[in-house]
């Protein structure tokens, strides 16, 4: 089916880079999103004014926090939205540019996400209570933390519909894909994404490597390391993209134990191997990163057609191998993978908190461990990317000897629950069709 690319790529020069140094995190969405939205498409001062009202829910006024540790041990927080992770920072502004055409249109869609833990709440957020859009969002059941799971089946709004299912995100992956690729049923209900699928949530994750570079370089120009948790590759993708419109800076991926990430981007192995392995780092449980299909198109020069037969092998026989000048190309981005298990998961969280004082979340704390390992580039600042806050894994910080962090969470546990089941051996894609059918129904009745 293929995922939404930007035809070219801006690129900054120097000069345009030190005139962006001193932006805020906020000016810096409204710039990088400029560059890829068209004026006649949305006025400046409208989408200014789009992209300030759709952040203005976060926790902190500067809505990006850099955590300067001792050590050179920078960690940039991107969880003080609404639902604590990095998905608010894209699917707020999606959501917001969705509604803004809609509400242009006159159209009503319905949004469809499967999650893995944290996407779901994000898109919940972004779209509870709008009467232009429906959310259905289906959740690994028991593959998320308690809070995870609370921050989706908690939310009672008429247009947000939540199931949980037995199996993994990748399984259940395989009714969306397949609602997806029925034209009509896509046409006819106005059936969308907002996963990472979704360009919007790339184009917005873009600003945050700009953000951290500028507080973090020596000087305009000079290079900066980043340490991205990554499971789907969306955060790594937009990494990239910051790298091709000019930012001065090296990616390096950690993993946890479904490693099929390190593979790809190590030896150009894009390969399912095994089941799904259930970690203390849920969010990064993924067997399937959709967004390499991305990666190798930014590689292959933007050469369509090599993409897709790369797309179709991968699809028939689970396993395609990257040829060699693409993995060349993206080795200029992302020039290290490392994998982590739970066991050094743990011992991080311990660590950090016994040597900082400080709590992280069992995803941050994959990008920690390479701190401890100390590989390479020891000279260069390094940015370690906080995909979610703590207060939404006790159940890991508890394993680790860590202080629960519970000020922000506690109320979910005593609001009522709402949500639907999917059960293995059901028709989970006619299931999600009649879920569909009904909303519209229901739209056409209003």
């Amino acid at each position: 089916m293929g995922l939404y690319m930007p035809e070219e790529v801006p690129v900054l020069q120097k000069e345009e880079l030190q005139g962006l140094s001193g932006y805020s995190y906020t000016d810096l969405v409204c710039e990088v999103a400029r560059r890829f939205i068209d004026e006649a498409e949305i006025p400046t001062v409208e989408l200014q004014e789009l992209i300030k009202n759709s952040l203005h829910r976060f926790r902190i006024p500067e809505v990006v926090r850099i955590e300067k540790l001792n050590g050179g041990l920078n960690i940039v927080e991107l969880f003080h939205g609404t639902t604590l992770a990095f998905k608010d920072l894209g699917l707020e502004v999606v959501c917001a540019l969705l509604s803004y055409f809609l509400t242009r249109s006159g159209h009503h869609v319905t949004v469809l996400v499967g999650t893995s833990g944290d996407t779901g709440s994000a898109a919940i957020e972004g779209v509870r209570g709008r009467t232009n859009m429906d959310i259905v969002v289906l959740l690994p059941k028991g593959r998320c933390t308690l809070i995870q799971e609370l921050q989706m089946t908690t939310v009672m709004e008429d247009n947000v519909h939540v199931y949980r299912v037995e199996g993994t995100s990748d399984d259940l992956d395989q009714p969306i894909k397949q609602c997806f690729g029925d034209s009509q049923l896509v046409a006819s209900h106005g059936l969308i994404s907002v996963n990472s699928i979704n360009w919007g949530r790339i184009m917005v994750q873009i600003a945050h490597y700009f953000y951290l570079y500028f507080q973090l370089c020596e000087k305009v120009g000079s290079p900066v390391e980043v340490v991205i948790p990554t499971g789907a590759c969306g955060n790594i993708t937009a990494g990239c993209l910051a790298q091709r419109m000019g930012l001065p800076i090296t990616l390096v991926a950690g993993v946890n134990t479904n490693n099929i990430v390190a593979r790809t981007l190590d030896g150009g192995d894009f390969s399912v191997q095994g089941n799904v392995v259930t970690s203390l780092a849920p969010a990064m449980d993924i067997q399937i990163p959709y967004n390499v299909e991305r990666l190798m198109y930014l590689y292959a020069d933007g050469d369509t057609n090599r993409v897709k037969k790369l797309m179709e092998d991968f699809e028939s026989n689970g396993r395609v191998l990257i040829p060699q000048d693409i993995m060349e190309a993206m080795r200029t981005a992302v020039t290290g993978t490392f994998t982590v298990d739970d066991e050094e998961i743990t011992n991080t969280l311990y660590k950090i908190h016994h040597d900082h004082h400080y709590i992280m979340c069992p995803h941050t704390a994959v990008a920690a461990a390479y701190h401890y390992r100390k590989m390479g580039g020891e000279h260069l600042p390094h940015a370690y990317i906080a995909t979610a806050s703590p207060a939404k894994f006790p159940e890991a910080l508890q394993k680790a000897g860590v202080p629960p962090v519970t000020e922000l969470v506690t109320h979910l546990k005593s609001l009522p629950t709402r949500s639907m089941e999917m059960r293995k051996g059901e028709d989970w894609y006619a299931m999600l069709r009649t879920k569909i059918e009904s909303i519209t129904a229901r739209r056409s009745k209003a």
